[in-house]
């Protein structure tokens, strides 16, 4: 789910602080330094869609620690990826998004997308300050 900050300026990765436009800029020149709709362009245009696993929860805050996951309702993957099926590669930002897919969304779309590959990345999320943003990017050169 996106944090208060992203919902609150209607924008995937709105808290400055998150390292993910800055890994965007570094991976397809799709920094935080160019307008919103412009770095959507700039991914989609690279074959990269963003996409919450979930589509609604209860959450405190922002930290996906406090995402009630009794309320959490997932996105419709199953006709996402039957509209979308080129795609191959299925990336995660962080160990919950990767968990709550793989246990409610990845059975239905094991059925439909036999062929996808997923894998789950370190969270860009200033929380997760386990490793700096070198360690990050270098992990996120994988989508490339």
């Amino acid at each position: 789910m996106p944090s208060e900050a992203s919902l609150e300026v209607g924008q995937y990765y709105g808290l400055p602080r998150n390292a993910f436009w800055r890994i965007m800029g570094e991976l397809f020149g799709a920094g935080p330094d160019l307008k919103y709709n412009e770095r959507l362009r700039i991914v989609k245009s690279q074959g990269v869609a963003i996409w919450d696993v979930l589509a609604e929860c209860a959450r405190d805050g922002s930290l996906d620690s406090s995402i009630d996951l009794r309320s959490a309702k997932t996105n419709d993957f199953v006709s996402f990826f039957r509209r979308h099926r080129s795609i191959r590669r299925v990336f995660f930002n962080g160990s919950l998004a990767a968990q709550v897919y793989r246990r409610r969304v990845l059975p239905d779309v094991q059925m439909i997308a036999p062929y996808l590959s997923h894998e789950r990345l370190p969270s860009t999320s200033p929380a997760m300050a386990a490793l700096n943003f070198e360690e990050k990017l270098a992990a996120w050169r994988r989508i490339l």
